[in-house]
């Protein structure tokens, strides 16, 4: 059963999301919150497995709640779901620590509990053309020096991971086994001094 926590200040938009957790079979709702102030209390006890989080809460921001508890809460993956489709706000979200990032306009029940499952099994959800921009970020030229630290298989690599595709999908998009895409992530990982999907794909794109 995966526990999904829910941190959403919009009434009508939290409401719908309950009933998406709670109607599917195998998610259960761990706790809803509106705002990051409650949820810093709420989730430390709660230990979701997924949080959902938007970005502009009354108070603090959701990016600055994820940040405050990744940490502190290592077994949590955190989704932001939110209006904002902006690079900033996007890559804000990506460097605080979210490992799916949906945009809510539009965004369908299907959608949502596909991100859900995806996210779970080891993926990065995201709105197709929120992918589109982490990709035409990533492929914007980076430093010689930083550049020539990955091969071309693993860049080739993180590019399929800033579409958010799992080991597996992966592997058969580079005709290669999962257990080799892990061992390139985990060099990318060495090379990079990161030690995870999201810092790799910040850092490649910000130094």
């Amino acid at each position: 059963m995966i526990k999904v926590a829910i941190i959403e200040d919009n009434d009508q938009f939290r409401t719908a999301l309950e009933t998406i957790v709670n109607e599917e079979q195998d998610t259960t709702l761990a706790g809803s919150y509106t705002s990051a102030e409650k949820a810093l209390i709420g989730l430390m006890q709660l230990t979701p497995d997924i949080a959902i989080v938007d970005i502009s809460l009354p108070g603090l921001r959701g990016t600055e709640l994820i940040v405050r508890l990744k940490d502190k809460l290592p077994q949590t993956l955190f989704m932001v779901c939110t209006i904002h489709d902006d690079n900033d706000t996007i890559f804000e979200a990506l460097k605080s620590g979210a490992a799916g990032y949906i945009v809510k306009d539009p965004v369908t029940k299907e959608e949502i509990v596909k991100a859900i499952h995806d996210l779970f099994n080891g993926g990065s959800p995201m709105s197709p053309f929120i992918a589109r921009k982490v990709i035409g970020a990533f492929q914007k030229p980076a430093i010689k020096d930083v550049s020539s630290l990955l091969s071309q298989r693993e860049k080739e690599v993180l590019e399929q991971v800033a579409q958010g595709l799992l080991y597996k999908e992966i592997a058969i998009q580079l005709a290669i086994s999962p257990e080799t895409v892990k061992k390139h992530l985990k060099n990318i990982y060495q090379k990079l001094h990161v030690q995870n999907k999201v810092e790799a794909l910040n850092k490649f794109r910000l130094l």
